[in-house]
């Protein structure tokens, strides 16, 4: 009858060899600006470094998934159980169980149906759908996410066991020797798979900042080109009207020159004008062509027909406030928070790389039979790399570099945000002012004189001269109108949007 025997002296080495993992500790810097205050004349402590939360709070972007929240849905709870410390990122209930979830699910999930079309023409907010539905640039973003969801998955797994056969002793005395099997494990010790998690959770949270601004670019894209759409619109109409008068003008020249009141030469100034306005119109279907295929090109659907825009220009708007809206950017922008969060990914990521030195663990437990004696033979093995050398010290320098950088990103990020804004809310105030100007002084009293000019030299008494320069003033006064409003509108969408256009651009 066989029986096991089991050396005593490796289950002791393998106690030790644990001891060991659990104490190595990492060399931190203490002269680093990161740990101010703390005792240079300490021994490194061995357990992982926490640095001061930053003084700052990142703005939450509402209507995005958590980053917690996507974890759970493509994680099952078993992937992260069998590691130490599993309460450090608490489980949620999964819906799929150990895959990713689809593209299609993830559409069906975060965008709705678009609105119905309104009767009167499409609307802002039917197209803003539209876009975000098929906007290249939301869903690489979103994809992103996805992709970050399944690496968070593989950084926390556990190594996988190996098995084998082992054979000893082959031959001695013309025996069989020893055969038999035996199974490894590699032991992750310090948390790392832990940690490894805790910084992928902190770039999961950068991609949402990322895909709430790029879904904010096609939304303020969206609402440029609906507009544009709407001046070219009101400037076809302008240039239209310009025809129709200048047609009346040549007809009125025409029957003035046949009574011999006026010279060829004012029949002739006339339909100079006449040929301008045909050119000013002609320009203005151009451009409004152009204004509908870039709309329509943000939108995703580069073949949608041209249609009836229901919107309307002259709406009051309340004024800005640049106080306000600089306070509003600070607190709002996806370009701060993701900043913000780029400091917590680093701070995780130097916590991780001061337990890299702390060295994993290699057990393989043996088991065979031998063939001369009979007996079952247990043999166990525990390897490990002593942190002589390398503990990782240059890891740890970068690791503190990338968390100072980190931090410095922050204030760039918002003083590169308060010079754009700057430039766009001198925009928005200059185009105010000159709209506010043409409206309620510059275009009542231009109107008046054509009309005024138009009647006189209906009835003769006010000379050609005089109504081709009223026509002249009026148009241009009309067309300086539409471009200020151009500019209000632009730079408003702008400040509304939190500065984030150009969606097709690589911006996001």
């Amino acid at each position: 009858m066989s029986h096991q025997r089991i050396d005593g002296h490796a289950i002791g080495i393998c106690l030790a060899a644990l001891a060991i993992a659990t104490s190595a500790g990492c060399q931190i810097l203490p002269d680093s600006p990161l740990f101010a205050g703390a005792d240079p004349s300490a021994p490194p402590s061995p357990l992982v470094v926490r640095l001061p939360p930053a003084n700052i709070s990142a703005p939450v972007q509402p209507g995005l998934p958590a980053a917690a929240a996507i974890r759970a849905r493509v994680v099952p709870a078993a992937y992260y159980e069998a590691y130490d410390d599993p309460t450090a990122i608490a489980p949620v209930e999964t819906t799929v169980e150990g895959t990713l979830a689809t593209n299609e699910t993830t559409t069906s999930e975060t965008l709705p149906s678009p609105p119905a079309q309104d009767s009167d023409g499409l609307t802002m907010g039917y197209l803003q759908q539209m876009a975000l539905a098929a906007s290249p640039t939301v869903g690489a973003a979103r994809a992103r996410v996805e992709s970050l969801g399944g690496k968070w998955v593989q950084v926390g797994l556990l190594p996988n066991p190996t098995v084998g056969y082992t054979a000893d002793d082959i031959g001695e005395d013309g025996s069989d020797g020893r055969h038999g099997g035996f199974v490894g494990q590699r032991i992750i010790t310090g948390g790392k798979l832990r940690l490894n998690r805790a910084v992928v959770a902190e770039e999961m949270d950068i991609a949402e900042q990322q895909l709430a601004a790029a879904q904010q670019r096609v939304m303020t894209d969206v609402q440029i080109g609906y507009y544009d759409v709407l001046i070219s619109q009101r400037k076809l109409d302008l240039a239209n009207e310009l025809v129709r008068i200048s047609e009346q003008a040549v007809k009125a020249s025409r029957a003035l020159v046949e009574a011999q009141e006026i010279s060829t030469v004012g029949l002739l100034q006339t339909e100079v004008e006449g040929e301008n306005a045909l050119i000013l119109a002609r320009r203005a279907t151009h451009e409004q062509a152009a204004a509908w295929r870039r709309l329509s090109a943000v939108i995703g659907n580069p073949h949608l027909p041209p249609q009836q825009l229901h919107g309307n220009l002259d709406e009051p708007a309340n004024a800005l406030s640049w106080d306000e809206q600089l306070d509003r950017l600070m607190t709002e922008s996806p370009e701060i928070a993701a900043a913000i969060t780029e400091v917590e990914r680093a701070r995780w990521a130097l916590n991780r790389a001061c337990v890299e030195a702390k060295p994993d663990v290699d057990l393989k437990v043996a088991v065979q039979h031998d063939s001369m004696s009979g007996d079952t033979v247990t043999g166990v093995l525990v390897g490990l790399p002593l942190p002589l050398w390398n503990r990782n010290q240059g890891g740890i320098q970068q690791a503190h570099s990338d968390v100072v950088a980190a931090e410095n990103g922050i204030q760039r990020v918002k003083l590169r945000l308060r010079r754009r804004l700057a430039s766009v809310f001198q925009e928005y105030a200059d185009a105010s002012f000159q709209v506010s100007r043409y409206a309620d002084t510059i275009l009542p009293k231009a109107q008046r004189t054509v009309d005024l000019v138009g009647g006189g030299f209906q009835a003769g008494e006010v000379g050609y001269l005089d109504m081709l320069t009223a026509q002249r003033t009026f148009s241009q006064t009309n067309l300086a109108y539409i471009e200020a409003l151009r500019s209000l509108w632009r730079a408003r969408l702008q400040i509304d949007g939190l500065l984030l256009d150009g969606s097709l651009d690589g911006g996001a």
